[in-house]
């Protein structure tokens, strides 16, 4: 049977016709980030259009500061994670990452148009989602019923896109009503990412809820007591054999995932799209995603984590072979969409759900901040060497490689993998 290390390994079975909720922490962690994000993706939308036709700097200038930035964000998780498990402090730590990207929007506010005051801005933003990412999963673990983990995540997931769909509409609203005037979307931007911040310091709490016992507003017996601190470092993170196989199948594949931006680039050359439409093609897929996150995890919960996550990636592939295929421009665009939504509905919250009952007390944070981190860095790395092919050889023969990449990747995960619980309550 099943034991589940993120919640009491004693807790009474669920009655088979109980309804399953979704904790009230899950639905405030999630309005939280649908709020972050509006405020985010507000400044995403427009940030290439101020920096490159504002501000004048090249394509190649804009490419160095962003990807700079989103480097150093992919270990700063690991700080985050580690530093919130060590002093059991995960609604701290998250909140100071949500505080950092709420100031850096007035950052960009007060910067006047300096590019080295600008960086500095994008640097502090990208370094406050580093620090809040871990440990807002890790709360997320934590205050949910580990065979419901995939549904929980799912529900985060969903609302979290929901901010992402909003923000570039709220953006560009802002820009025709104001004949654009960035200095708006940005000040508008810093008061949403702090109404964030006031949610996540009023309303959520700082102990995590017993999840194998359902809540009873009426139920006056004590609190379950604070998540187990963990002590150590970075090499104290659980090394299970399940665990490991599940950190090197997430680089693994995260090696053969090519940027969406590439693929937007690729749909937008091929159907010789108006630049004027380019920032709504990732609409078409975060709506996709919206509509089949929470379908996914709940999937994910009856059946198991694993095949959800190949299956995703398999979307994921069929995309690539789309791009290469001779079908009309309106199917390619259409399917290249749907599939990409279809891929981070299968794989963002279902990776977090597969790992988390791997690891112990007192270290979900940090051993969730390893797999991202891991995922991040292989994706730095597969776009820097799709767009090294690109530039050496052409689009098609990048894209013919990562296609045998991904085939690769997933090859090894199917056989590494490990399937985790379900609700029927199998394990491996």
């Amino acid at each position: 049977m099943y034991l589940a290390t993120t919640g009491r390994r004693d807790a009474p079975p669920r009655p088979a016709g109980a309804r399953r909720r979704v904790p009230g922490t899950v639905l405030v962690l999630g309005t939280v980030s649908l709020v972050t994000d509006v405020s985010s993706e507000m400044v995403t939308a427009v940030l290439p259009l101020y920096l490159v036709l504002g501000l004048g700097l090249s394509p190649l200038q804009f490419g160095l500061l962003d990807g700079l930035t989103t480097g150093a964000t992919a270990l700063v998780r690991l700080l985050g994670g580690v530093g919130a498990d060590r002093g059991g402090r995960h609604k701290q730590v998250a909140g100071l990452g949500y505080a950092l990207s709420a100031c850096s929007r007035l950052g960009l506010l007060l910067a006047g148009g300096a590019t080295g005051w600008i960086a500095g801005a994008l640097a502090v933003d990208r370094l406050g989602k580093g620090v809040r990412t871990a440990p807002r999963d890790a709360l997320i673990t934590l205050h949910s019923p580990p065979e419901d983990l995939g549904r929980a995540f799912g529900t985060h997931r969903a609302m979290d896109t929901t901010g992402a769909l909003l923000g570039p509409l709220a953006a560009f609203a802002l820009l025709w009503a104001t004949a654009e005037t960035y200095e708006t979307v940005f000040a508008v931007s810093f008061c949403v990412g702090a109404f964030g911040v006031l949610v996540w310091l009023l309303l959520v709490p700082g102990r995590p809820r017993d999840p194998g016992r359902p809540r009873d507003d009426r139920d006056t017996r004590p609190k379950a007591p604070a998540a187990p601190r963990a002590r150590g470092g970075l090499l104290a993170v659980p090394r299970s054999p399940a665990y490991r196989r599940i950190v090197l199948c997430a680089a693994l594949l995260g090696a053969a995932t090519v940027g969406d931006s590439f693929l937007y680039l690729l749909l937008q050359r091929r159907l010789d799209l108006d630049t004027a439409w380019f920032p709504f093609l990732p609409l078409g897929a975060a709506a996709v995603y919206l509509l089949l996150a929470v379908p996914a995890g709940r999937l994910a919960d009856r059946i198991g984590r694993r095949r959800p996550l190949l299956y995703g990636h398999g979307a994921l592939l069929l995309a690539y072979g789309l791009l290469l295929a001779p079908v009309p421009g309106a199917a390619a665009l259409v399917g290249v969409l749907v599939l990409l939504g279809v891929f981070y509905a299968a794989t963002d919250g279902v990776l977090m759900a597969l790992t988390g009952p791997f690891l112990t007390g007192g270290r979900q944070a940090g051993g969730l901040a390893v797999v991202q981190t891991a995922q991040a860095l292989a994706r730095l790395g597969a776009a820097v060497a799709f767009g090294a092919v690109w530039t050496a050889s052409g689009p098609e023969t990048a894209l013919v490689a990562a296609l045998l990449a991904l085939a690769a990747a997933l090859a090894c995960a199917a056989r590494l993998l490990p399937a985790g619980p379900t609700r029927e309550g199998s394990s491996t």
